[in-house]
C-alpha cells in the first residue's frame, strides 16, 4: 500500500503544472485524488491520467476565487469519497508590470485568486476534516513571499507571502487536529515555463539555471515530492506551520560580489 493508502486528497489547479504533479504522485501513493481546476479539459486530462494508472480520481470545474466554487468542490470531494484527508491549495496566476504599472483590476485578480482561493479552501476544507478526526492542509507560497525576485510583480510576491502568514495563522488555530504546512517553490520547469523558454535567449535562460546553486531549474514532480512529504503523517507527523523552501539553493546566498 501507498504512504496515503485511502486519504482523499483535493488539490486545486491541479489540470497543470505543480497541481498536476501533485495530483499524480499523490494517486501513485493510493490517495484519491478530486481535481479542482478553472480549466475543466485539462483537470479531465490529470483525472483520465490518474484512472490510467489504476487510481481513483474525479474532476470539478471551480473558480477557488469564489466562495460559491470553493464550497461546492469540498462537497463534490465528501458526496463522492465520504471525506477529505488532504487540501492542497494549489491554484495560482502569476501578474505583470511594476507596481506603479498594475492595474487595479489586475490587483484585484492575483490576490483573489492567489491568496483569498487559500483562504477559501481552507474556510470550508477544515471544518469537514474536523468532522473525522483531522487532516492536512498543504498551500502553494513561493520564495517570492519572503524574498524579491527581480522581475517579479508585486501582486503576486504580496499574495504569496500572505499565504505565508496564513498558513501559521491556520496551524495555530486549528492545531492539534489540522497540520497546516506551506511548499515555497523557486523557479522551476512548468509548461509556463517551458513556453517562456521557446522565446527567451540562452542567456536569459542560463541567468535563470544559475540562481540555483544546483545550476538548473527544480521540476514539477520535485515540487510535488515535497508536497508529499509534508501531506503524509509517516513523514512529516511533528511538523505543522512551516514553510518548506524547494529552490536549489537560491535563497541561501545573497546575489552578487563585495570586494573585501
Amino acid at each position: 500500500m501507498g504512504k496515503l493508502n485511502g486519504k482523499v486528497a483535493l488539490i486545486t489547479g491541479a489540470g497543470s503544472g505543480f497541481g498536476k504533479a501533485m495530483a499524480l504522485r499523490f494517486a501513485k501513493e493510493d490517495a484519491k485524488i478530486v481535481v479542482a481546476d478553472l480549466a475543466s479539459d485539462q483537470g479531465e486530462k490529470t483525472v483520465n491520467m490518474i484512472r490510467e494508472s489504476g487510481g481513483e480520481a474525479i474532476s470539478i470545474q471551480a473558480d477557488v476565487a469564489q466562495a460559491e466554487d470553493a464550497k461546492r468542490m469540498v462537497k463534490a470531494a465528501v458526496a463522492t469519497f465520504g471525506k477529505l484527508d488532504i487540501l492542497c491549495n494549489n491554484a495560482g496566476i502569476v501578474g505583470e508590470g511594476k507596481l506603479t504599472e498594475i492595474t487595479e483590476e489586475q490587483w484585484q485578480k492575483t490576490i483573489a485568486i492567489d491568496l483569498t482561493g487559500v483562504w477559501l479552501g481552507m474556510k470550508f476544507g477544515i471544518p469537514e476534516m474536523l468532522k473525522t478526526g483531522g487532516g492536512v492542509v498543504v498551500n502553494t507560497a513561493s520564495i517570492a513571499g519572503f524574498s524579491v525576485l527581480s522581475g517579479v510583480p508585486a501582486d503576486y510576491n504580496v499574495a504569496k507571502a500572505g499565504v505565508i502568514m496564513l498558513t501559521k495563522t491556520a496551524a495555530v488555530e486549528f492545531a492539534p487536529k489540522i497540520r497546516v504546512n506551506c511548499i515555497c517553490p523557486g523557479h522551476c520547469l512548468t509548461e509556463m515555463t517551458e513556453q517562456w523558454m521557446t522565446t527567451a535567449t540562452p542567456e536569459a535562460i542560463a541567468e535563470i539555471n544559475a540562481m540555483s546553486l544546483l545550476g538548473r531549474m527544480g521540476t514539477a514532480e520535485e515540487v510535488a515530492q515535497a508536497a508529499l512529504f509534508l501531506a503524509c503523517d509517516e513523514t512529516s507527523s511533528y511538523i505543522t506551520g512551516e514553510s518548506l523552501v524547494v529552490d536549489g539553493g537560491h535563497t541561501v546566498v545573497s546575489r552578487g560580489e563585495i570586494e573585501l
